[in-house]
């Protein structure tokens, strides 16, 4: 009983530090994508929301047939939980609601490699990654 309430006051003191912190996470993912972007494209022009939207929305026929959208495990509301084919509760995407989500980079690019080849059948470019990491931001 001691150890949860200990925990719980933890967390509650630790969670407008992680929302203060996520955006500066957020941004220094998004300069190494568009560095990685400007590389394999030149006319790079800087990242859409819109588009990440769109991406998130989309429906692949190159990956997992039971996964053929971000929406199939997410949802359409970035902002709720969503749940795998295998029932899994999966948290949130959008940075409002899951504010300490991309502060570890190593995490989000292992959660971009398996969910992008799960369901667009193959990694994602920078800019796709920057576009998404868009619309999560605007959510």
């Amino acid at each position: 009983m001691k150890r949860t309430l200990h925990t719980a006051i933890l967390a509650a003191l630790a969670a407008p530090l992680l929302a203060a912190a996520a955006p500066a996470a957020i941004d220094a993912r998004l300069a190494d994508y568009a560095a990685a972007a400007k590389a394999a494209d030149p006319a790079f022009a800087g990242f859409s929301a819109e588009r990440g939207r769109a991406l998130h929305e989309r429906s692949f026929a190159g990956g997992k047939p039971e996964t053929p959208a971000c929406t199939s495990c997410h949802g359409k509301d970035a902002r709720a939980a969503g749940r795998t084919p295998a029932g899994k509760a999966v948290e949130a995407m959008a940075l409002s609601a899951s504010p300490a989500r991309y502060a570890d980079p190593a995490k989000v690019e292992k959660w971009f490699r398996r969910n992008c080849n799960e369901v667009l059948g193959r990694e994602c470019t920078a800019q796709e990654k920057g576009d998404w990491l868009s619309y999560m931001r605007s959510q």
